[in-house]
Parts: C-alpha cells; structure tokens; sequence
C-alpha cells in the first residue's frame, strides 16, 4: 500500500473529503459512486463499476430482467432462448 501523506479529519456526519488531484487521478467524478471495503484494520475505498451478474466483465453492460449482463453474454442467454 503506497502512502500518500496526506491527512485528513473526519467531520461531524462522519464525512471526509478526497483531495481534487487524488479524484482526477483516480478518474472519480463528482457524483461518482464508491464501494467501500474492510480488510482487518483497514478501509479501502473503490471507484464502483457495475460488472456483469455472470462473468464479472465491465465493458457494454446493460440492464436484463433487473440484473446487470454484459453485452457478450446477453448474447449467449438469447442463443440459448432460441434453441429452446
């Protein structure tokens, strides 16, 4: 884990504010959602990208009966409609 040696406090909503440079480089906008993990002692912050319900990828991912399906495999879900 690299440090960047910047310190921040924690406000009175529990709130902390990610500096502008780390955001650009991090390509997280205003309004960007973020995943939040912990590991041990640890709070691990995460850009959220929606991946595909069945093989993780995160690249043409739509909507289907309410889950998120990448292009490729709504592909192969429609293949195996069609030989029913």
């Amino acid at each position: 884990m690299k440090s960047t040696g910047i310190l921040k406090s924690v406000d009175e909503l529990g709130r902390i504010v990610l500096p502008k440079k780390m955001r650009e480089n991090l390509d997280i906008d205003i309004r960007d959602r973020v995943e939040i993990f912990v590991e041990g002692d640890r709070i691990i912050l995460k850009k959220y990208m929606p991946t595909c319900v069945f093989c993780d990828g995160d690249q043409d991912i739509v909507m289907f009966n309410g889950k998120r399906v990448c292009s490729d495999c709504l592909r192969s879900l429609q293949g195996l409609k069609s030989r029913e």
